[in-house]
């Protein structure tokens, strides 16, 4: 049977953020119209909650109304963590691929977004509260125990400068210049719909970065996204 897992990073009780103590009482409105009025959590039904530090197993001891629960400590839970830790730095799409390249790099591993705008973006504005949703979403899914950072847009000049102490891929077909097999923290540079720009492209000379090729075809840009961060994860040169 599937046990459901919930990120609890956010919550307070009234001495403070929830401590995932041996017996706790979760007075989350949200929290309760999800587990007994939409997946009929009970009394004994058994749920994951995890915070940025810990990860243990719970079952429902007491459900009282208007919304408190009241769980019981079974078991400390073994972490999942990525890796390697990557930043993925993608120019925003259009309509709702931003969402997919958040959901499905939470999945994979990706421990840092970093949303640019690229000469040839269509899109330049940007919900970091609905990204934080989807990745807690995906995180809680998946099975990992950490949420991804995320933060407010940028140039690629701005890119370039802030990471320039990291190694710094840019995906590209047909080239090949960097082996991945030793890197352990990186970043990793997906273009827009319409591809760099010849000024982004001498921009990329200019600074010496190096160049990954993920695939034998022209790939979307979201599917670009998730290509390569498998690409880099598995150390696939």
């Amino acid at each position: 049977m599937k046990i459901h897992r919930f990120y609890v990073g956010g919550i307070h009780d009234k001495a403070g953020p929830l401590e995932l103590d041996q017996k706790i009482w979760v007075n989350e409105e949200a929290l309760f119209n999800q587990w007994v009025r939409v997946l009929r959590f009970r009394v004994g039904d058994q749920l994951v909650l995890f915070n940025d530090d810990e990860e243990r197993l719970y079952k429902i001891a007491n459900i009282e109304q208007p919304h408190s629960v009241r769980l019981e400590l079974i078991t400390e839970q073994t972490r999942k963590l990525p890796k390697k830790h990557v930043y993925l730095m993608w120019s925003l799409l259009k309509k709702d691929n931003n969402d997919l390249v958040l959901q499905k790099g939470t999945e994979l591993g990706v421990r840092n977004f970093v949303p640019i705008i690229a000469d040839r973006s269509v899109k330049t504005g940007f919900d970091p509260d609905r990204a934080r949703k989807i990745m807690i979403e995906a995180a809680e899914q998946c099975g990992r125990a950490d949420i991804p950072a995320i933060r407010e847009p940028i140039s690629i000049d701005e890119a370039i400068n802030e990471y320039k102490d990291l190694p710094l891929l840019v995906c590209e077909q047909g080239e090949q210049k960097q082996s991945l097999s030793k890197l352990d923290k990186m970043g990793v540079l997906i273009g827009p719909e319409g591809g760099w720009s010849n000024r982004e492209s001498e921009l990329f000379k200019q600074n010496n970065l190096a160049f990954i090729d993920i695939a034998d075809f022209t790939l979307r840009a979201e599917t670009a996204a998730v290509v390569a961060t498998t690409h880099v994860l598995n150390n696939l040169d």
